[in-house]
């Protein structure tokens, strides 16, 4: 038998080391990012399911849908100003009745939805074509807002949500009882 040389010997330590090497830990961590991916969706897709009365038939519609809206969202700025929050939103090809938007004390849901469809008769060719968009963004807020006061507006494709502040309630003070 010849003896290791040191080259050899560096490669058994490594691969005999205990210390996972910088691409294991990377593909790990993907690995865990993926994971968590795949259960948002599951989740979103279960809600399509849900909210069409538990349907079965569509679960690869439903997982599609759930996909695009995670995989491609609604780009999204939230400014604080103060006392309020005004959330802009590019959602070009909307109308307002298109779009729908729920507030509450500590997040905003806005969803949107376009179902469309022209048709063009020529002599004998008949050209039809449908055009779906749809989606939807859930934001937690930093801070409580007023729901009842909630104003949204949309121009040029720009949805400017604005969110007043819910007024910070004041500390009371507890009287200490003796038992």
């Amino acid at each position: 038998m010849k003896p290791e040389s040191a080259m050899e010997k560096k490669e058994i330590e490594v691969a005999t080391s205990k210390t996972a090497s910088p691409i294991f830990v990377e593909a790990e961590k993907l690995i865990e990012q993926m994971q968590k991916l795949t259960q948002t969706i599951g989740k979103r897709a279960y809600e399509f399911f849900e909210s069409r009365g538990r349907d079965f038939g569509y679960e690869l519609e439903d997982w599609f849908r759930a996909e695009s809206e995670l995989l491609r969202p609604v780009p999204m700025d939230l400014k604080d100003n103060n006392d309020r929050y005004i959330l802009i939103a590019e959602v070009p090809g909307f109308k307002p009745t298109d779009i729908k938007i729920s507030a509450e004390a500590n997040r905003i849901i806005v969803e949107g939805k376009i179902d469309e469809a022209t048709e063009e008769k020529k002599e004998e060719t008949v050209f039809s074509e449908r055009r779906r968009n749809h989606f939807f963004r859930s934001l937690s807020l930093p801070a409580k807002i007023d729901p009842d006061k909630v104003t949204a507006s949309i121009k040029n494709g720009i949805l400017e949500i604005v969110l007043p502040k819910a007024p910070a309630k004041e500390a009371v003070g507890v009287e200490v009882k003796a038992g």
